[in-house]
């Protein structure tokens, strides 16, 4: 059996997840970020979930998702109710998993052509 490596194209996709970085394809990021098809936006100033406030959701909706992939560290966490509310008021959904589960997802949609914006809380390094 031949094995050949398939790179998705035309978005920006997660090819690795670990405790302290994020690889997007042959990058890897350390801090949170966030990640839309077209670009990531890096070193979003987010170390913790629980830090997470309405302030945060205009950066998301900036990029103009019809979906919201919350990476909230290595275990799912869920932040403030004002930060889930801000996507609710404007008809967006918002999942709120781990990293490897964002990613994962994430990349599920994007290759879907869907308009899904990622944001991934890491640790302070």
């Amino acid at each position: 059996m031949d094995l050949s490596l398939e790179r998705p194209e035309g978005y920006l996709y997660v090819r690795r997840v670990a405790a302290h970085g994020i690889t997007l394809i042959d990058r890897e990021l350390t801090s949170s970020f966030l990640l839309a098809p077209d670009r990531a936006i890096e070193n979003w100033p987010v170390t913790a979930p629980e830090t997470l406030d309405a302030s945060h959701v205009e950066a998301l909706l900036a990029l103009n998702p019809e979906l919201v992939v919350l990476g909230t560290g290595a275990r799912q966490a869920f932040p403030a109710a004002a930060f889930m509310a801000g996507f609710l008021r404007k008809n967006i959904g918002i999942e709120v998993m781990d990293n490897a589960a964002a990613a994962r997802t994430y990349n599920l949609l994007a290759d879907e052509g869907r308009r899904v914006v990622a944001a991934f809380i890491l640790p302070p390094g």
